[in-house]
């Protein structure tokens, strides 16, 4: 069974008191069910062969640090700089030479030669919803005055465009969807919403659907396979009612989805990549409690042959005491995304998973009078492992501060596409607006050369 790290209270920099809760999956929760979840593998094969033309056996694995993780504290070690820039960790050795990394770092210094650093990632937007929206759906609209989602996100577009890797399986999962994200579809619509679960916060930016863990999957409250069928019938009927309103014909293979849900339900691979007590002991171990546990559920899910999983470890936000925050979580962090790309390259399955770790943007080089950092756009660092590309290598670089690019600066669309190019998308490929229009993926970007 999952276990729900639950953490302490805490606000967020506007004040406003995070709300946790845990939502269960089941059939027609919310007014949606488990197979709206999958209409996007019948979206993403629809008459204009988009499926088959973006075919990919690559899937991506997001490691989203909401609120803004510190690059001077874990990948752009200042070691000369006075303390009030260099903070409060010594750094240490990685498997990269050249490269050290923040003394809370361990796990991932083990894998640094199995990975890419981006010092020089950068842009020009402090305000936590827009920065978020800007990077996960390349392309700006929401901000904190305004948190509706205007795009797509990157997820979204993988599950309209592809699908999951496998039929029967969800396409896209959220684990723990911290508040400064967008991971939804927006106006592709809620089927392209991931599947949530974990521990959430206030705000609901992806668009709320049911989630849960691998006991969502199971017929629970005396259900059998029988009444779980009439509970399909009575969805199929309310669907074909709302059929009639639904342009997009996003429900033209209600018969074959429905049929994929209770694959899931009774026997699919999602269940199974949601139960780890299925894994031996000692990789249970290895990964530990808590984001490392979810960590190994995003493996499981990828073989499974989910397309896209976001694992939002935390609230990076530290704007008063950074240290007491780092030491309490950055352990948690590096044991799952360290233990998760080593376990990746054991298995084999690297190469066909980008693994990327961000935040929506970094923070200030002079730690302030509450003993924090305060928002930063202008440098982050970013970890990518796996996904085809070259590896062992740092990208760009920082003042001396590592306030500002110093050489090699990487955008948000240059991020997106990394992203999509993982997949097998580019930023000219399309999708159509509501209006009909076709727009394409992204207004710009390009993938850092270094990484091909």
């Amino acid at each position: 069974m999952l276990r729900i790290n639950q953490g302490s209270a805490h606000r967020f920099c506007d004040g406003i008191s995070r709300r946790r809760f845990l939502e269960i999956g089941s059939l027609g929760a919310f007014g949606l069910s488990l197979p709206a979840l999958l209409k996007s593998e019948a979206t993403a094969a629809d008459a204009s062969g988009r499926g088959a033309r973006h075919a990919s056996k690559r899937s991506v694995i997001l490691v989203w640090q909401h609120g803004g993780p510190s690059q001077l504290d874990t990948f752009d070690m200042k070691p000369l700089a006075p303390s009030e820039i260099r903070g409060p960790y010594r750094s240490i050795a990685s498997s990269l030479p050249g490269l050290e990394v923040g003394e809370l770092c361990p796990e991932q210094a083990k894998v640094m030669d199995k990975c890419t650093v981006i010092r020089s990632f950068t842009h020009g937007n402090g305000d936590h919803w827009a920065a978020a929206h800007w990077m996960l759906t390349g392309r700006t609209g929401a901000n904190g005055s305004d948190r509706v989602p205007r795009q797509p996100s990157m997820s979204a577009v993988a599950s309209h465009l592809i699908g999951a890797k496998n039929p029967g399986v969800l396409t896209a999962v959220n684990m723990n969807d911290g508040g400064f994200g967008f991971h939804g579809g927006a106006w592709l619509g809620v089927a392209h919403n991931p599947f949530r679960f974990g521990e959430f916060s206030y705000g609901d930016e992806a668009g709320r659907l049911p989630g849960g863990d691998h006991r969502s999957f199971a017929l629970v409250n005396g259900l059998t396979p029988a009444a779980l069928n009439d509970r399909v019938g009575l969805q199929r009927q309310l669907d074909t009612l709302r059929k009639r309103f639904d342009q997009n014909s996003t429900f033209r293979q209600l018969d074959e989805v429905d049929q994929q849900a209770l694959d899931i339900l009774l026997s699919g691979r999602t269940r199974e990549a949601f139960d780890v007590s299925k894994e031996d002991e000692k990789t249970r171990l290895r990964y530990g409690d808590g984001w490392g546990e979810q960590a190994l559920v995003a493996r499981r899910l990828i073989e499974a042959g989910s397309r896209f999983v976001t694992l939002n470890t935390g609230y990076w936000d530290d704007h008063g005491n950074l240290k007491g925050a780092l030491d309490q979580k950055m352990p948690r962090h590096d044991r799952a995304v360290g233990v998760l790309i080593q376990d990746l390259a054991e298995r084999g399955m690297l190469d066909d998973t980008l693994v990327i770790t961000a935040g929506e943007f970094g923070r200030t080089p002079v730690i302030n009078k509450d003993a924090g950092r305060d928002h930063w756009p202008q440098a982050q660092s970013i970890l990518i492992a796996g996904g085809g590309y070259r590896h062992g290598q740092i990208i760009g670089s920082t003042d001396a501060k590592a306030a500002f690019p110093a050489s090699r600066p990487v955008s948000v669309e240059d991020f997106c596409a990394i992203v999509y190019h993982a997949v097998g998308l580019s930023p000219n490929d399309t999708v159509i607006e509501p209006s009909g229009r076709p727009v394409h993926l992204l207004p710009g970007g390009e993938v850092p050369k270094e990484l091909l």
